[in-house]
């Protein structure tokens, strides 16, 4: 595990990393972005208008809770699911197929787009309970109880600022219909996310499989972190 503080000495721009929590500001029980916060209490009402009751069940996570996240699915204390949200037992995986199969649903530490505070995880709260959401395809497509919002978030996110970074076959993350994103200032941590800086994370970190993690960062960061649905023209609706 790396401190925040050992990490804070030698990272550039540790915000970029979930190593900084200085620009963030607490909404309920959540950290998120400054900026990003205005939008979204725009877009919830928005929402409401249209017959949505939007929630957040996850927004900034640090960088030692995706971490933690990480080496519970490498470890076999944490379910690790395929593309079809079938159980995969870690330990028949050769290192490189278990990265695989971890970053079909998890961001690898210090290349969550959580770390930024400008991404969210949402739901319909009229639609179901966050005790019962379990995050799956199946809850945001057609008779899903999240289908209804998903679509009006389509449609209308970009409006306030919010798009679907995770998109099928624009991305090369797993298709997150949950997960959206504030780009006016996303796309500014993105351009300003450096390669270096995460390798030096990773190599201080104890993270498994480390060695096979550092030989493939490269692809890793152009497949998960940089290769992400185009964002739309940005339309005010505020």
């Amino acid at each position: 595990m790396l401190s925040n503080d050992d990490a804070d000495k030698v990272i550039a721009k540790p915000e970029l990393y979930g190593l900084s929590e200085t620009q963030l500001v607490n909404y309920e029980s959540f950290l998120m972005e400054r900026r990003t916060l205005e939008a979204f209490l725009n877009l919830k009402q928005g929402a409401l208008l249209a017959g949505f009751e939007l929630c957040i069940c996850s927004a900034y996570r640090n960088f030692d809770r995706q971490l933690a996240i990480w080496n519970a699915k490498a470890n076999g204390q944490r379910s690790l699911l395929d593309a079809n949200s079938q159980d995969i037992n870690p330990f028949s995986l050769t290192p490189d197929e278990l990265i695989d199969a971890i970053l079909l649903w998890s961001a690898l530490p210090g290349a969550s787009r959580h770390h930024w505070g400008t991404d969210l995880d949402v739901f319909d709260a009229k639609a179901i309970t966050k005790a019962e959401l379990q995050l799956v395809s199946h809850e945001y497509q057609l008779g899903g109880p999240c289908y209804a919002l998903h679509q009006w978030l389509m449609e209308n996110g970009p409006k306030y600022g919010f798009y679907f970074p995770f998109q099928a076959n624009l991305s090369g993350v797993s298709p997150e219909p949950w997960h959206i994103s504030y780009f006016p200032v996303a796309a500014t941590y993105l351009a300003n996310f450096d390669s270096h800086a995460l390798h030096q994370l990773i190599e201080q970190s104890d993270i498994n499989p480390k060695g096979a993690l550092l030989a493939r960062l490269t692809s890793i960061v152009d497949s998960h972190v940089r290769f992400v649905a185009p964002q739309p023209g940005l339309i005010h609706k505020i």
